[in-house]
């Protein structure tokens, strides 16, 4: 650990001399002055805004070639690639639009905007994400078409990805993958979504990208990002929610010079059990949560670096017998999982004239412990069991996973229309068991990889390829352990796993409105060591669970049509998919019993997903302040000997009237909207599934930024299952016990900046 962290801080450090600089004016088609644009340079994490003569400077550039975008609420974004030489002068004149601002796309390979990318990436703000009063970042990113959730109450949910969940959706956060035992559906992504900026999603086949486990696409978070040159800033937020009594409070920092930036940011969380129309609550599914970020970046001339740390400190009930005693405390009942969940990176560019040179190294360690109950202590109150906890109790499961990332990116220089980028990545990982029990075996992984990909732009279109090989070796190690009178034996492993993934994708513009996006891509997934070497009671999933050392590696190839039509007042897009999968890994109940508890096994089935998503977005003329949003998605999982898949959203349509309006000079970016949630009943279930009928929710929001006496406060109202209708939702885990979904949930938010 010394050592890795030892050569982060030698990346860190490298920087050479020099001194360029970016500098001119923006205005619009009338050549007036537009102040307050927001001008960056992504590559190397440089910011400013225009001045009230629109005039703008970026010191310490580069030389070579950099991208520079510029964007403004209610202007078509600009993004430019210029040749930086000693004092560089960019002028700038921006068109005005009626849709929101186009941004540059990270987890794509080439850094481009959305509109520019061959692969059509979804983005979702944090602001946005605050607005529609989600109780945690999984549930706000079920506001994508074709992005779902698989939720245990309202603090534990895994992103669904047209179907596709668990190991098979990557999450990446701070620049690296995120490992935390994602395998389990137990716990959620550890992740607050507080001192995030954005969350992209890429639905789809992205292993030629980030290789195995991005099988159904990657969930690509980006930080929050650093002040703006040579300012400060500190930020409060705030929300409470009324369905679980809960807070959300979270308190940021951060400063920059021309070359030094830094942040920190605190926060805490705590909700209580939440509570379904009938007016009870579903015990134990209260949480607690403590999160912690830092970051300090570094930029001069051809060297740009940051070093980003999180911690997260999860408490989280384990619903196991429904709804029993009613209780509006936080503290948690047995059984409850406690996980501390660390990320440490280092992303680094270097600038070589026309070429660059990206380093992303990353360390997460993740300790998970599982307090189990203890009927014998049945007649203490809730307290006294947080007293015992906190007095050193020894958790029944701990299981403790180190995981080393490396992520090595060349980008060539570029030659007329080409584009090029080689790179290598891999990870290191052990887990091990300290806990009396073990659900899954001590275990060693090595990830090793190599892609390129190329990019080609000509006239109004941009073909996209790449090839990647990938190994993956998973080593075990024997175990036996007993438990109440059963033996459990661990077989140890030795496995290795290879595959090559390929991918394909043309974007071209039939007409200045209507773009057209087709991508062939494949991916696979080599099978965890949970689903290689479990043998034990997952209490999350209240089953036994049994791995299966024969799994092979799951391989897909999946075709995907992208359709946009966009003009200044009406934009309309239809995006269908087919996605095949050889070897799909699925787990299936054996008929048997162990440890009082069904026991399921992992077998393999080919299948295919295929569905679409479609809607369209209207803000006519002249009617500014109106928008009127709607989406429809729909997935279908087969295997191929006619079963259909578990654990696939139900079809959903979505419709959204939403207005914009500013109230003379105290409220300014006022919002409001009304959404009919329509959700089909889900009958084409899994074997162990149950049909799910028909609901409708209506959710409503309002807010805006007030300003009182210079200071400006971001406030939001939203108010989530506003007629509290009874339902239960395909995807909740507690729906085999007939347990509700969340009722009214009203959700006060308030944000302001000093």
């Amino acid at each position: 650990m010394k050592t890795f962290i030892k050569l982060l801080l030698l990346v860190a450090g490298f920087s050479v001399n020099a001194q360029n600089s970016i500098s001119g004016k923006i205005t619009d088609i009338d050549n007036n002055p537009i102040s307050e644009v927001q001008i960056n340079t992504p590559e190397i994490h440089k910011g400013t805004t225009s001045k009230e003569d629109g005039t703008y400077v970026l010191k310490n550039i580069p030389k070579g070639k950099i991208k520079i975008t510029f964007s403004y609420l209610g202007y078509k974004t600009v993004s430019k690639v210029i040749e930086v030489d000693a004092d560089t002068l960019l002028n700038i004149q921006l068109k005005e639009s009626s849709f929101e601002m186009d941004e540059i796309i990270v987890s794509a390979p080439f850094n481009k905007l959305q509109s520019e990318n061959v692969m059509k990436v979804e983005r979702l703000s944090a602001k946005s994400i605050r607005k529609l009063g989600a109780t945690t970042l999984s549930e706000g990113i079920t506001s994508i078409a074709g992005v779902s959730q698989i939720s245990t109450g309202s603090s534990i949910g895994k992103p669904v990805i047209r179907g596709l969940s668990g190991n098979r959706v990557l999450v990446y956060t701070q620049g690296i993958r995120l490992e935390n035992q994602q395998f389990g559906g137990e716990h959620g992504l550890g992740i607050n979504d507080a001192g995030i900026s954005s969350i992209e999603v890429i639905k789809g086949p992205a292993s030629l990208l980030y290789g195995s486990d991005a099988l159904g696409g990657v969930l690509y978070i980006n930080p929050e990002k650093f002040a703006l040159e040579n300012s400060n800033n500190i930020n409060f937020n705030q929300r409470f929610y009324s369905n679980t009594l809960g807070t959300n409070s979270s308190l940021g920092y951060k400063t920059s010079s021309d070359n030094w930036k830094f942040l920190a940011r605190g926060t805490f969380a705590t909700h209580s059990d939440y509570k379904i129309p009938t007016e009870e609550r579903v015990t134990n599914t209260r949480f607690n949560e403590r999160d912690f970020k830092t970051g300090i970046g570094y930029s001069k001339d051809n060297f740009s670096s940051e070093i980003r740390y999180n911690y997260n400190k999860s408490k989280l009930g384990l619903p196991e017998e429904g709804i029993t005693e009613q209780s509006k405390s936080k503290s948690l009942l047995e059984p409850y999982q406690e996980i501390d969940n660390h990320v440490l990176s280092s992303h680094n560019h270097i600038f070589f004239g026309d070429s660059k040179l990206d380093i992303d190294l990353g360390y997460t360690f993740n300790d998970r412990q599982e307090f189990e109950e203890h009927h014998e202590d049945e007649d203490h109150d809730e307290d006294e069991h947080e007293d015992e906890h906190e007095e050193g109790e020894e958790a029944a499961l701990r299981m403790k996973l180190k995981t080393y990332t490396y992520n090595v990116k060349y980008h060539f220089p570029k030659v007329g229309g080409f584009e090029i980028l080689s790179g290598v990545q891999g990870l290191y990982q052990t887990n091990t068991n300290f806990g009396e029990e073990i659900l899954i075996p001590d275990a060693t992984i090595n990830d090793f990889g190599v892609f390129t990909t190329a990019n080609y732009t000509w006239n109004k279109n941009t073909l996209q390829a790449g090839i990647r090989f990938d190994n993956r070796s998973i080593v075990t190690e024997r175990h036996e352990i007993s438990h109440e009178g059963d033996v459990h034996v661990f077989e140890a492993l030795d496995k290795s796993y290879n595959s090559f993934t390929t991918s394909l994708g043309l974007k071209t513009s039939i007409t200045d409105n209507f773009t057209s996006r087709i991508n062939l891509s494949s991916g696979f997934r080599a099978p965890n060591f949970a689903e290689l070497a479990s043998n034990g009671v997952h209490h999350g999933t209240n089953r036994f669970e049994k791995g299966n050392s024969d799994l092979v590696n799951e391989k897909n190839t999946q075709i995907d049509l992208s359709l946009e039509y966009k003009t200044d007042h009406f934009e309309f897009f239809a995006n269908g998919f087919y996605n095949y999968l050889n070897d799909y890994i699925y787990i299936n109940p054996t008929g048997e019993v162990e440890d009082g508890e069904d026991v399921y096994s992992y077998i393999q089935e080919d299948a295919k997903l295929y569905g679409s998503e479609f809607g369209f977005h209207l803000h006519p003329h002249p009617l500014d302040w109106l928008h009127l949003e709607s989406s429809f998605e729909t997935v279908i999982g087969k295997q191929d000997n006619g079963n259909y898949l578990p654990l696939i959203p139900a079809n959903t349509w979505k419709n959204t009237f939403r207005s914009e309006f500013n109230i003379n000079k105290w409220l300014q970016k006022g919002y409001s909207s009304v959404t009919l949630e329509s959700t089909f009943a889900q009958n084409n279930v899994g074997v162990y599934e149950t049909d799910s009928p028909a609901y409708n929710l209506v959710n409503l929001s309002f807010g805006g930024d007030i300003i009182v006496n210079d200071i400006t406060f971001s406030t939001s109202l939203s108010v989530n299952n506003l007629f509290d209708k009874e339902y239960i939702n395909h995807l909740s885990r507690l729906k085999a016990d007939g347990i509700l979904n969340q009722g009214r949930n009203i959700v006060l938010g308030i944000n302001f900046n000093i």
